[in-house]
């Protein structure tokens, strides 16, 4: 089983160009997961360009990925001192599979926000005392990778009763003991199961468009999650995630707009 490092590595194979064989591990039935993707693109661009860190990305999936050999194109359009801009595409079989215009720049580890707005980072339970997605059994594909540990008070979708509120909270980190990072971090804001399960929707809910921001760059240890949605509505919803590190800080935001999975609310 390939960590986290090894399955999102990408091989440089020309100017702007690049090579990765897609972990099937990172998926669900065939459907490799989106914020898998987005690391693996996020790897791409911080090659190509003068800094360390994606900022913003904004990435539109337009096909479901598929396990195996994908080409990624890297195309600069602004190398500056503070930012550069790129626009990155993962193509297989010749059709582009996601595309993501994302914006890079250097963080200072050390840097301390001069405004913090409510709220603060979510309110969960110990890690020890949360739910267990894997549930105790064997850990395969995404789980084997992935330790999720959710705030029982917003899984009740799971027993078929639904809060109504589209809300979910946890812990994350994954299970190689990967420190979480820019990479991580996009992985994280696209970890949890949809928010519209508590709405009463059913079934795989597929992201159309998903744009996240690293806001610091994150201490060792579990991540928090708080993912919560504004509404439901004709077939649509969206995501919005929150990510808090160790030590109290939110690293990571991000806002997807999602369909609703067949027989949902």
């Amino acid at each position: 089983m390939a960590g986290f490092g090894d399955a999102t590595a990408v091989a440089r194979v020309g100017e702007g160009r690049y090579e990765i064989d897609l972990d099937p591990d990172f998926g669900f039935a065939e459907a490799i997961n989106g914020g898998y993707l987005m690391a693996v693109l996020a790897r791409a661009a911080v090659d190509a360009c003068p800094h360390a860190h994606p900022i913003s990305t904004a990435t539109h999936f337009l096909r479901v990925a598929q396990p195996g050999r994908a080409e990624i194109h890297v195309d600069v359009r602004k190398a500056g001192r503070t930012a550069a801009t790129a626009l990155v595409s993962l193509v297989q079989g010749d059709r582009p599979v996601v595309d993501a215009l994302i914006t890079l720049g250097t963080l200072d580890p050390d840097a301390a926000p001069a405004y913090l707005g409510a709220p603060p980072a979510p309110e969960l339970p110990p890690v020890e005392e949360c739910l267990d997605f894997a549930g105790g059994q064997s850990q395969n594909g995404f789980a084997q990778h992935i330790d999720l540990r959710f705030d029982k008070a917003t899984m009740g979708w799971l027993d078929g009763a639904p809060s109504g509120r589209p809300e979910l909270r946890g812990w994350f980190r994954l299970r190689d003991g990967y420190a979480p990072d820019p990479f991580a971090l996009a992985l994280a804001v696209d970890a949890m199961p949809p928010v519209a399960l508590n709405a009463g929707a059913r079934g795989w809910s597929p992201t159309v468009e998903l744009t996240w921001h690293l806001r610091a760059l994150p201490a060792p240890g579990w991540l928090a999650l708080h993912g919560s949605g504004r509404m439901v509505a004709d077939g649509w919803f969206d995501e919005e995630v929150e990510v808090w590190d160790s030590a109290g800080r939110l690293v990571a935001q991000s806002r997807q707009i999602a369909r609703l999975g067949r027989g949902g609310a």
